[in-house]
């Protein structure tokens, strides 16, 4: 009865459910920008989180009237994030659930507003149990588009259909939109909005993290 009710299939976002990155990012950003530029990097705003990397590049670039230099940004970060890697932090319940859905034998993948290069060095440096994963040069349309989760979900074998039952996990308002634009269901992990910022967004179910969402699917 258990296997019926859960959902065919999970997405989940990288940055802020299956990891901690925010030093990772943070680090590359600093260094690149320093580097271009010879000053210090703005702030990051908290309304860019889950955003693509060139959005990113643009709002710092404007901070100092450089609208024109974001591409040069956008790439030189991407440099320094896979030369100077910082390892992230694996957060609680991702070896838990990646373990319970392969032994249920249920599809799961990761679509990202990150590079691919960097969900690789991750998924690699902390042995993660993703096989299928895509980042922001794999899409013409980034979050909070649907196509990177329309694109996952085709990969992993699902139809249109299929979509209403498949959970996308993500920590950004970005991302939720994504996944109820792609038609499925969005949860929220509160790892930067509350459950209250995440539910008003459109998230169905809100969890702490993913061991939470874990013990609710165990249920």
């Amino acid at each position: 009865m258990l296997e019926k009710l859960l959902p065919k299939g999970f997405l989940f976002d990288f940055d802020g459910v299956v990891v901690h990155s925010f030093k990772s990012h943070g680090n590359a950003w600093r260094t690149a920008f320093n580097e271009l530029f010879n000053k210090e990097i703005a702030p990051f705003p908290k309304s860019h989180a889950g955003k693509s990397p060139r959005l990113i590049a643009e709002y710092y670039c404007s901070v100092i009237g450089q609208e024109q230099r974001a591409e040069e940004l956008y790439l030189l970060k991407d440099t320094h994030l896979d030369k100077y890697f910082t390892k992230p932090i694996v957060l609680p319940g991702v070896e838990q659930i990646t373990s319970f859905l392969t032994e249920k034998e249920i599809p799961y993948g990761i679509a990202s507003n990150a590079t691919k290069q960097f969900l690789k060095n991750s998924i690699q440096q902390l042995n993660l149990n993703f096989s299928t994963y895509f980042g922001v040069e794999d899409y013409e349309n980034p979050k909070p588009a649907p196509e990177p989760y329309i694109k996952l979900a085709t990969a992993l074998g699902f139809s249109q259909k299929d979509f209403k039952n498949i959970w996308v996990f993500e920590d950004s308002l970005t991302g939720t939109q994504a996944a109820k634009l792609a038609g499925m269901v969005p949860v929220g992990i509160t790892t930067q909005y509350s459950e209250e910022e995440l539910k008003a967004g459109g998230s169905e179910l809100v969890f702490t993290s993913l061991l939470e969402a874990y013990e609710y699917l165990k249920k």
